[in-house]
């Protein structure tokens, strides 16, 4: 559970008890920069691959008995950053270019043809990680994290029996970035025209950054605009996307999800520990 200045991660251990630890957030994301639109969502992109490297290291720490060191986790997402970046932006782009060569389809279709592709590619990976046991138990801890939002954005006691009544979706998801990310690559791609492969290539990868930030802005938008109509129908696709991503949670996963905000909300209060 993040927040304005710290960040708090629950661990259910292997004796049943819940290990939380509690972090402060660097200066960088406590300042006037993540306030800036457009930078603030790199800063969130590179937020979250800090945060979610020190969650992981933390976690495999607590179920190993010691500390875990970032290093190889680092290095496994590093080369997993890569692999993704040529799976869901490069294979894409390349097959969009040979429906053009090949098949004679215009500049319009085979940028069409490419964030297609890419979606594609995109539901069909988060579709079927998640027939994975461990990965669904990763989903329900996701769906656990939203419904105690929720809760706490309703003003409700944060118990497992009251936050199991909402949902599990949240506008505010990763999984809906993902998502935005998708969509908005077609309209900016389709922008630049036809291009030979490589500097087809290589703007796919070096726009990156700036379809990150688009995307960014318009979940802020989307989420601001949560309670009007067009706001729930900008939201819709993102929130169906998270019903891949998420699965309903049992109770002991609400308890750890309630002890990381618990702990994120003492640590806003300024009491910062492990």
């Amino acid at each position: 559970m993040r927040g304005t200045q710290v960040c708090a991660t629950a661990v259910r251990a292997p004796d049943g008890s819940i290990v939380v630890e509690t972090r402060p957030l660097s200066r960088l994301y406590r300042g006037r920069t993540p306030r800036i639109p457009f930078v603030r969502g790199l800063l969130a992109l590179v937020d979250a691959l800090v945060l979610g490297m020190r969650a992981l290291a933390f976690s495999a720490g607590v179920q190993a008995g010691e500390p875990v060191g970032q290093g190889p986790i680092a290095l496994s997402m590093a080369a997993s950053l890569v692999v993704g970046v040529g799976i869901f932006f490069l294979l894409p782009a390349a097959a969009g270019y040979l429906a053009t060569r090949t098949l004679a389809w215009s500049d319009l279709a085979s940028n069409v043809i490419e964030g297609l592709v890419r979606l594609a590619l995109l539901v069909g990976y988060v579709g079927a990680i998640g027939l994975w046991p461990e990965v669904r138990r990763v989903y329900a801890y996701h769906g656990a994290e939203h419904k105690t939002i929720h809760a706490f954005e309703a003003g409700a006691q944060l118990d497992p029996s009251t936050i199991a009544a909402f949902p599990r979706e949240h506008p505010r998801c990763g999984t809906a970035f993902l998502l935005t990310v998708v969509v908005i690559s077609i309209l900016l791609f389709a922008l630049l025209g036809p291009m030979p492969l490589l500097p087809r290539l290589a703007s796919r990868v070096l726009l990156i950054p700036v379809v990150a930030s688009l995307a960014y802005e318009y979940i802020r938008l989307t989420a601001r605009w949560s309670g009007s109509f067009w706001g729930r129908v900008l939201a819709a696709p993102n929130l169906a996307m998270q019903r891949l991503t998420t699965r309903e949670p049992t109770a002991d996963m609400v308890e750890v999800a309630v002890s990381a905000f618990d702990a994120m909300r003492r640590g806003e209060a300024g009491e910062v520990s492990r």
